[in-house]
């Protein structure tokens, strides 16, 4: 028994013309008579009475067609579930700290408004362990903040950032070389694109620096340089914008150095490019362009 069995079973409960159905689903006569014929085959009972070009249902049909119409309709509605105009499923995605406390959360929000019946399972954890997770299947999607040459991993720019080195010291010089700021660093993590970007492009200097805490929390480094003046630390401008614009915080301008990045979506290679997966990636790209 098939579904394209049913389906013409219920054609012919409805319109008993075995010519005029077979017009109307641009089929043969002889296809759908198959059909039938196969389902009876398969129920060992006849369903219809043939009475000229006619297929009339009889007691033994009716029975069937009050038994299955339930499942019937629950099988049509199953069948139409993923057709394009109705995204459904999961995606288990994953962002950096200062791509999901800063950038995403609005646009998860208005992708699961626009499309009710997808789910997505939301990450926050640094770059180096998203992209592990991604290496051993464990996630659909990753939102990361450092560059990646593995090659098990497709990768796409998504928008530019830039690091800024910020204190709650009004009296600081404004420009300055980073070795001769003379105050306590609160870094992120070891792991964190943050600490990389920053890692990697004072090299050699930063044994010269003095690097008093380290912590994964934003929240928390703001805390402390705000309440500190003689501490400093190093953030992505979208973190502290309210805190300049206030003069809460303070830019430090680095001589000779800059700390330009870009943020990157990445998945596996080997992932299946599905109608949600490539949906959703497309909605990511057009709120970031």
């Amino acid at each position: 028994m098939t579904l394209k069995e049913l389906n013409f079973f219920y054609k012919l409960c409805e319109n008993p013309q075995v010519t005029q159905v077979a017009s109307e689903l641009n089929i043969s006569q002889s296809a759908i008579s198959l059909a039938i014929k196969s389902l009876e085959n398969s129920l060992n009972e006849q369903l219809f009475d043939r009475i000229g070009k006619k297929l009339i249902l009889n007691e033994k049909g009716k029975y069937f067609k009050e038994k299955t119409l339930p499942s019937y309709l629950a099988l049509i509605d199953a069948s139409t579930i993923f057709q394009e105009n109705k995204l459904a499923g999961n995606i288990k995605i994953a962002a950096s700290k200062t791509i999901s406390n800063y950038i995403m959360p609005n646009i998860y929000y208005d992708f699961l408004s626009k499309y009710k019946d997808v789910k997505l399972d939301i990450l926050t954890i640094n770059s180096s362990s998203i992209i592990d997770k991604i290496l051993k299947n464990e996630l659909d999607i990753g939102l990361i903040e450092v560059d990646t040459q593995n090659s098990s991993l497709i990768k796409e720019k998504l928008a530019d950032d830039e690091l800024i080195v910020v204190s709650s010291d009004e009296k600081h010089p404004s420009i300055a070389f980073i070795d001769a700021i003379k105050k306590r660093w609160i870094l992120r993590e070891i792991g964190s694109g943050t600490r990389e970007i920053f890692m990697s492009k004072i090299g050699e200097i930063v044994k010269e620096l003095d690097i008093f805490m380290q912590l994964q929390d934003f929240e928390e480094i703001k805390t402390i340089v705000l309440n500190n003046t003689n501490t400093v630390t190093v953030l992505s401008k979208v973190i502290v914008k309210k805190e300049l614009k206030e003069k809460k915080l303070f830019e430090i301008k680095l001589k000779n150095i800059e700390f330009k990045r870009e943020f990157y979506l990445v998945y596996h290679k080997d992932k299946t490019k599905n109608l949600l997966f490539e949906t959703f990636i497309e909605f990511i790209k057009s709120r970031l362009n």
